[in-house]
């Protein structure tokens, strides 16, 4: 059944694929289940193996300033530690300087839920399992990044379309950084053994962070299957989110 997606004023068009999650106006794409080869061999920490996925809804973007924004007026959430999150300028831009623990509670109250580390990395790399969202090559041009930004940081989070994934998810490489769900083993995915909906270790010092950023120009850093640690109290102005929703 198609999804009916909100337009403007009370005009809507049918979308397949597609939802709007009421609570913050995210919209979300349908991926679907199955399996995949999650990792490219180019880490330590990222063998190739075969992993199943139940299908999930994935946030086409990274949540905004305006919508986390709408999570602190509602009393619920911390302010950034930056200013610009309150400027119409960069209303549409990702939220950046929040962590791990205001991403989840974000995610709580707007009933869905940060990704996975698989979640994530599939949504990014696409039904053919790319290198890059866009291809198996690296092209500074889809995305932001350092070579490209000048004298500017984040860009508003529909840019670079040249960039979107075979699933439509935008900037899953560059702009910012963003956090997963999972606690950071890099030898999870050796050793686990778990071949089905992994989420990660039960424990750890440090979440996932995944995508590369506008800081950033290290091709590899924003490679669909790169694994990164943060502590989950740090805010920096690189690392945002998005999120997605299960099918219960």
């Amino acid at each position: 059944m198609p999804i009916l997606i909100k337009t403007g004023k009370a005009k809507y068009r049918a979308e397949p694929g597609l939802a709007v999650n009421a609570k913050d106006g995210s919209l979300l794409v349908w991926v679907p289940s199955g399996e995949f080869e999650m990792g490219d061999g180019q880490g330590a920490d990222c063998p190739k193996h075969k992993v199943w996925l139940d299908g999930y809804w994935m946030g086409v973007y990274c949540v905004t300033n305006r919508q986390y924004g709408r999570f602190v007026k509602d009393g619920k959430g911390r302010e950034p530690d930056n200013q610009k999150w309150k400027d119409a300028a960069f209303a549409k831009h990702p939220v950046v300087n929040v962590s791990w623990d205001d991403c989840a509670a974000y995610a709580k109250w707007a009933g869905l839920s940060l990704p996975t580390e698989a979640q994530w990395e599939k949504a990014c790399r696409g039904p053919k399992g790319l290198i890059y969202p866009w291809g198996k090559e690296w092209d500074e041009k889809r995305c932001r990044n350092s070579g490209n930004k000048g004298n500017e940081e984040t860009a508003v989070v529909g840019a670079y379309a040249a960039g979107v994934s075979g699933y439509g998810t935008y900037q899953q490489s560059g702009n910012v950084w963003e956090w997963c769900a999972d606690w950071y083993d890099k030898d999870y995915y050796k050793a686990s053994g778990v071949s089905k909906n992994p989420v990660g270790p039960a424990t750890g010092s440090g979440r996932v962070y995944r995508g590369g950023c506008w800081w950033d120009g290290v091709a590899s850093f924003f490679r669909g299957a790169s694994r990164f640690i943060y502590v989950p109290a740090f805010r920096y102005a690189y690392l945002g989110f998005r999120l997605v929703r299960m099918v219960s």
